[in-house]
């Protein structure tokens, strides 16, 4: 141990620290919030200045998240938001919390991480530790991220610490909070882990600790892979069922009654979240990286992406059965978010089904309790303002 990590330690266990927050949308905002309840001083950075203004202003900007969040830290003096990067350097603990999406051939986009990253070394000092929780594939914490770092001629484990925490955010989910999920961590020595922990333990209510940041890398693309395999597999029998005339749902019902060996999943018109469609294609990457193929997280990939394709041809079907074509007919879409009672629309199959009705010529109009108007979208900006 060496006296600039003694320090730091103190200052994390006494709760003086400062905590920054790089990134303040559905993962970094409820962590900042996280961090603020628990006592610490934090400090919110985004590029977004409409997200510091209305944290500022204690407006909402995430409709699933509790006014009393945004009026809070606007009232707090333990709480600023900035845009002003340069000043990374004064929190003791700097937490990554940007998007990770993939590529026009669903290769891993790292660069708003390295972004960040980059900022963080221009500004790196002694005694600090540098947190990754956007999700990624195994070695990006000790290989990208740390050889950014290493420029700067600081020495890891002496000198500052880094470590990678993943998010677990289910918007809109009742049953849990940012505080209540198990908070996994890994560092990428043993020196940033267990500062990390120390940090983390304030503010969550359960800590699991793993060897190495790779560990919880891989865990967390575990976590999503599995759901996205289910997914594709129930999707897949539900086309099988239908061409046997069988309905699904009915089997499904049946096949729960079972106590024990089986977990639910639905069909659906694809997969959507911030998470679940992205997530499986960076460990595909990773995989062919070291010369592997990883055939059943590629061919769920393809079920799940096609699905917007069998929903459109269904409403060709439904319309030929009354005489009409999809082309000039006028289409509703009812819901635009991933999953219901929340306005997150990152990544949610209705959009491909969109674009799809209209390249056969249908006039498309939508209706979500939820989603009064489309956001921008790296994706699909051109629905963006669509009302």
């Amino acid at each position: 141990m060496t006296a600039v990590y003694d320090a730091l330690f103190k200052l994390v266990q006494e709760k003086t620290c400062t905590v920054g927050i790089m990134g303040l949308g559905y993962v970094g905002l409820p962590l900042a919030h996280t961090f603020h309840q628990a006592g610490y001083k934090v400090m919110g950075f985004d590029v977004d200045q409409r997200k510091i203004d209305a944290l500022r202003a204690g407006e909402a900007y995430l409709a699933h998240l509790k006014p009393e969040i945004y009026s809070e830290l606007k009232d707090s003096e333990r709480f600023e938001a900035t845009t002003d990067f340069a000043r990374l350097s004064v929190p003791d603990a700097v937490i990554i919390c940007v998007p990770t999406p993939v590529g026009e051939h669903f290769e891993p986009d790292l660069t708003y991480v390295m972004a960040c990253a980059q900022a963080c070394r221009k500004t790196l000092r002694k005694g600090q530790l540098v947190v990754l929780e956007s999700t990624t594939y195994p070695g990006t914490t000790d290989e990208d991220i740390l050889g950014c770092l290493k420029e700067t001629g600081l020495e890891l484990g002496k000198d500052y610490f880094l470590a990678y925490s993943p998010e677990r955010e289910d918007p809109g989910n009742k049953n849990f909070s940012t505080k209540t999920i198990p908070k996994l961590l890994g560092g990428v020595d043993e020196q940033s882990g267990i500062v990390a922990e120390a940090l983390y333990k304030a503010a969550f209510n359960q800590i699991y600790r793993v060897s190495h940041a790779r560990v919880a890398e891989s865990a967390k693309l575990v976590e999503n892979i599995y759901r996205a395999m289910n997914i594709a597999l129930v999707n897949e029998l539900k086309m099988v069922f239908e061409k046997l005339n069988i309905d699904v749902w009915e089997v499904l019902d049946a096949a729960s009654t079972k106590p024990f060996g089986f977990q639910r999943f639905n069909p659906g018109p694809g997969w959507g979240g911030h998470c679940i469609p992205v997530d499986p294609f960076y460990l595909v990457w990773k995989a062919r990286a070291v010369g592997m193929e990883s055939h059943f997280i590629q061919r769920a990939g393809e079920i799940n992406v096609q699905m917007p394709q069998f929903v459109v041809d269904h409403v060709i079907k439904g319309l030929n059965r009354s005489k009409k074509a999809l082309n000039g007919s006028k289409v509703l879409m009812l819901g635009l978010a991933y999953k219901p009672n929340i306005d997150d629309v990152r990544e949610s199959p209705a959009f491909p089904i969109w674009e799809l009705l209209l390249e056969n010529g249908a006039e498309v109009e939508f209706s979500d309790a939820h989603v009064d108007e489309v956001p921008y979208m790296r994706e699909h900006a051109t629905f963006a303002g669509r009302k």
